[in-house]
Parts: C-alpha cells; structure tokens; sequence
C-alpha cells in the first residue's frame, strides 16, 4: 500500500488500541529522534537495532531505510495538512502511532501499526496535590497562584502532561514503554535554528519553542529530573547546543553513547 495514498473511506474500520496494550512492551535503551537541527549529525544506521521513537516530520530520517520507529506521536492536529507526504510515510512505516482521535478522523490516513489514541490527565483536585501519586508525578503550585501544575505520566492510559513540546509526550511513552535508558536526538528547542528536515523553499510548521520555553517547556524537564530519572530510568541529550542545561538533562558523546547501549 502506497503511504501517500493510504487514505480512510467511511467504510473502512480501523481498531484502536489501549495503552495498557503496549505497557512494558519495550527494555533497555530507546532514541528519541526530534526534529532540532542537530539531528542531521546523528549516525542513525549505526544504532538500527536499537528501538526508536519519533515525531512529527523527524519520520523523514526513516524514509528509505529500513528501520520502524517503535512509537510515532504527533499532538499537532495540523500536521498533517502542512506536511502531508511525511504524515502519510509516518503513519506507514511506524510499528505504533499515537495521536488524537480527532485528528486521525480528519486527517483520514490509514495506519499500518498499532493506533493509539492521546489524552491528557485529568486535572488535578486539590485532594490530589495532597497525596502521593506513583503514576502522574505533578508539582504543586501554591493555592491561589496563577500558574499551570506540571506533570509526568508513567501511565499513558491515564493520560499524558502537555509541556509544549512533543518530545516530552515521547519521554512519557518511553517510561509507559518500559525503557530504563533513554538518548535524546535532536532536542535542540532552537526555535532559530528551525528543523532538520525543513527546506528553505518548503512550507513551514508554526514553532512556539521561544513562547513556552521559559515557562513550560524547562520546568517540565527539571520536573522529571528531579522527580522521575534515576537509576530505574536514565535520560541523556545527544545533541551539544540543546538549550535543556547539562545539569538537567547529561549530555552524551557518540562515543559515551556506544558504551553505555552495549552496557545493558
């Protein structure tokens, strides 16, 4: 079946699948491949047998080769109307897709893989800023204040926490997946520096990286270091001019990469 002709008729059922469905499916070590100009740099070949997940237009890395990303996810409901040839290869090549229900409807573009359907957690009750969750890890703003709680799910089917940045629903899976040692590509959040796969004459995705940096994007990430990596679930940043500091995110060599994969 051709990826850009895959399209759904009203006739044509599909089935979904549940998150509780792919819980624990994978181990060890995963790569998380994002879209940040870096990414070019990244020997992807080298690294084939090793499960990958992917996002947005970063599925251009995969075409003509031939490895499937384990999970594609994409929240950006317009998508695939301003890149619908790399919607189309990501919905085609990807052993797992996880977007939103209505987008997959209206974007009528079959999947070849596992279909899973996004959700937000709840919001939280007061009653659940008091207590110890193990599952949706929140922080806890003062009463009365005005910002927005933060969030880390370990359990996609209870929902996922948005930080404005589909790399951060990537992390939420890996942890949902099983992966204890996960490798950021391409995590720039350089919003100057635009996207690897974006031309100069191409149409370009809108970017807020610069409007939510400072207030969602980073205190999710120090959120998750400080209160879910550890020695169970180990994140490393590939990518030396990602904006996410070192004392939040390690950055990793190639060669410091290698040893800790073939480490177990």
């Amino acid at each position: 079946m051709n990826a850009s002709t895959a399209r759904l008729t009203p006739d044509v059922p599909f089935s979904v699948s549940h998150f509780d469905d792919c819980r624990n499916a994978g181990s060890g070590s995963v790569f998380i491949i994002a879209s940040g100009s870096s990414a070019k740099d990244f020997p992807f070949q080298a690294f084939a047998d090793i499960p990958m997940i992917t996002m947005n237009g970063a599925i251009s890395m995969f075409i003509d080769t031939p490895i499937k990303p384990f999970f594609y996810v994409c929240t950006d409901r317009d998508f695939s109307n301003q890149q619908p040839e790399l919607f189309a290869q990501a919905m085609h090549r990807s052993e797992r897709v996880a977007l939103w229900e209505d987008h997959y409807n209206s974007a009528q573009v079959t999947t070849s893989g596992e279909l899973y359907f996004l959700r937000k957690a709840r919001k939280a009750k007061f009653s659940d800023l008091l207590r110890k969750d193990h599952e949706l890890i929140r922080n806890r703003p003062f009463p009365g204040t005005r910002k927005k709680p933060l969030g880390f799910s370990k359990n996609l089917h209870r929902g996922f926490f948005d930080a404005r940045t589909v790399a951060y629903v990537a992390l939420q899976i890996a942890y949902h997946a099983g992966f204890n040692k996960v490798f950021l590509v391409g995590v720039d959040l350089n919003q100057n520096a635009g996207r690897f796969y974006e031309k100069l004459h191409s149409k370009l995705s809108p970017c807020g990286l610069d409007q939510h940096f400072d207030s969602r994007i980073l205190p999710s990430f120090e959120l998750m270091a400080e209160s879910v990596v550890g020695k169970d679930f180990e994140v490393y940043n590939l990518s030396p001019t990602s904006r996410l500091p070192r004392s939040v995110i390690p950055y990793k060599t190639l060669d410091e990469v290698q040893a800790l994969v073939h480490a177990g």
